[in-house]
């Protein structure tokens, strides 16, 4: 097992769905599955849930997460970022004398996490030397051909790429919004932001649900179930 703790920060405030990260997702509270993720990788030596919330503390707790402090006022209002989060977890654990070589901050609506994607992460972290692996997933339509609206007229944002054929442009990617592992050292070296050095984990768009409202928590238990089903 190696040096890495496991940090799922789950905020109690949910404003477009109530209670969501501990919401019932195909039978069991949506940030299990991040905790179970993290335990089945057999990576970590500690698996903690980040949060304001004593109900959310205590879900967690029953999936065997470790709550060993509440997360403070200024790191769980709307403005606070994840790495203010993060910095603040690291901070409180090297106040009991306990420090970490790596760590993967989860989201806790996560159910598409699994045990062999943390651990394909943290290999690349080691092989490559980078600061961050992460999984992402490519633009299903090219960013390039988009369109913007002006006055009630829509235009082509990149006039340049109009005559480009699709398969012609460069293939460009977003955040799955799943997990990121970083080496410690490195992060904290510039605070946090990253903006290149990162090893990527490509996945596939089955494999990826941003969950902002109802109906895409529906699309993601779809997806799951599909997922599901595509295994046995």
């Amino acid at each position: 097992m190696d040096n890495a703790i496991a940090i799922i920060t789950a905020r109690g405030g949910s404003r477009r769905i109530p209670k969501k990260n501990i919401k019932m997702f195909c039978g069991k509270p949506i940030i299990a599955y991040s905790i179970e993720a993290a335990f089945r990788s057999g990576i970590f030596s500690e698996v903690m849930v980040s949060t304001d919330s004593e109900e959310i503390a205590e879900i967690a707790r029953e999936y065997g997460a470790s709550v060993p402090f509440m997360r403070s006022a200024q790191t769980a209002d709307d403005y606070a970022t994840t790495a203010d989060v993060l910095l603040e977890v690291l901070d409180q654990y090297n106040n009991i004398g306990k420090k970490f070589t790596y760590m993967c901050c989860i989201y806790p609506t996560a159910p598409f996490v699994t045990g062999d994607k943390l651990k394909e992460a943290l290999n690349l972290l080691k092989e490559n030397g980078s600061i961050e692996a992460m999984p992402m997933v490519a633009f299903s339509y090219p960013p390039q051909r988009a369109f913007i609206i002006k006055e009630g007229y829509a235009e082509y944002k990149e006039k340049k790429y109009i005559k480009t054929r699709s398969q012609d442009l460069e293939k460009i990617y977003h955040d799955a919004g799943q997990f990121y592992f970083y080496d410690i050292a490195k992060y904290l070296k510039i605070k946090g932001k990253i903006e290149d050095n990162i090893s990527p984990i490509i996945v596939s768009e089955m494999e990826v649900q941003d969950i902002d409202n109802e109906d895409d928590w529906k699309l993601a238990e779809l997806k799951y179930k599909l997922l599901k089903e595509k295994i046995k």
